[in-house]
């Protein structure tokens, strides 16, 4: 071990197990003795107001899935930063790929990875812009390649215990509440809660009718709303983050209102239902 002069002063982080970047050609080898199932986090690079980093979802997505790969043996494959965030470019630092290339950059992972032994794949999405690219990059993938791939939200649902967090009565939504406080329990050293602040929201005369439905989980009221809602400037929707919001928070709560015994709580509960899942799959392949 070199002294600590001569090291990068900025260096701390540790291994982890189970996660590609950090691990060796031989490592790579002996988890294939173990195991053939690869998750990855598809994230984005996208502002979340004053509070919270651009990288939020990137980050708190492969943290998550590091959990989740030290409770049983996945392999953590996260291979792209950003993410379809078109409504968001209206703030400094926010970046979109396109649907093509976000599924092209996962399809050439997946047959990469593939050749070297892997076999199933779950996919997470920590980005809700990215879900329908998700759905259809696991489809591509079952239908195209050898490999096997789950959504890992519908993985999951089954398995999750029903949340006792007490429903807010107005919108929270992006870098609200419920993302700050996993993003406490997830990259506490991150977050800068103080610089949090509260916004009014600007919706058009017919989504702003929709919100009662929608807070209250109407299933038609929430598909519609949000079929419409956080869409690019250039749709002319009037629904990009900047015409609803001038703080980028998604939301009428206060983000400061978020604590990280919340997060711990929701988090915990993702990685014991990832926890289910995978043994369940496991068991169903057993020979």
């Amino acid at each position: 071990m070199p002294t600590s002069s001569l090291i990068n002063p900025l260096w701390n982080e540790k291994k982890v197990k189970n996660y590609l970047p950090h691990m060796t050609v031989p490592e790579v080898d002996d988890f294939l003795t173990k195991s053939d199932l690869v998750i990855i986090p598809i994230g984005a690079l996208e502002q979340h107001s004053s509070h919270l980093p651009i990288g939020t979802d990137f980050i708190n997505g492969v943290e998550q899935c590091k959990l989740i790969a030290q409770e049983r043996d996945v392999l953590v494959a996260p291979v792209l930063m950003a993410g379809q965030s078109p409504y968001h470019m209206a703030f400094s630092g926010s970046i979109t790929l396109s649907a093509d290339t976000i599924i092209q950059v996962h399809m050439e992972t997946v047959v990469s990875l593939i050749k070297h032994g892997f076999k199933r794949f779950v996919f997470m999405n920590s980005h809700g812009g990215n879900r329908a690219i998700t759905t259809f990059l696991v489809d591509q993938i079952n239908q195209k390649t050898a490999g096997v791939a789950v959504d890992f939200g519908v993985a999951i649902h089954p398995y999750l215990k029903s949340d006792t967090y007490k429903k807010p009565e107005v919108l929270d939504r992006h870098a609200g509440t419920g993302e700050t406080s996993d993003s406490l329990y997830l990259m506490p050293d991150l977050v800068q809660l103080d610089k949090a602040t509260a916004t009014k929201l600007t919706l058009p005369k017919h989504l702003e009718q929709m919100l009662p439905e929608v807070i209250n989980e109407e299933p038609t009221a929430k598909l519609l709303f949000l079929s419409e809602a956080l869409k690019g400037e250039e749709t002319g929707k009037k629904t990009s983050t900047l015409e609803m919001t001038k703080t980028g928070v998604w939301g009428e709560l206060n983000p400061k209102e978020a604590t990280v015994e919340r997060g711990a709580k929701n988090i915990n509960n993702t990685v014991q239902a990832a926890v289910k899942f995978i043994d369940k799959w496991n068991d169903l392949i057993k020979e």
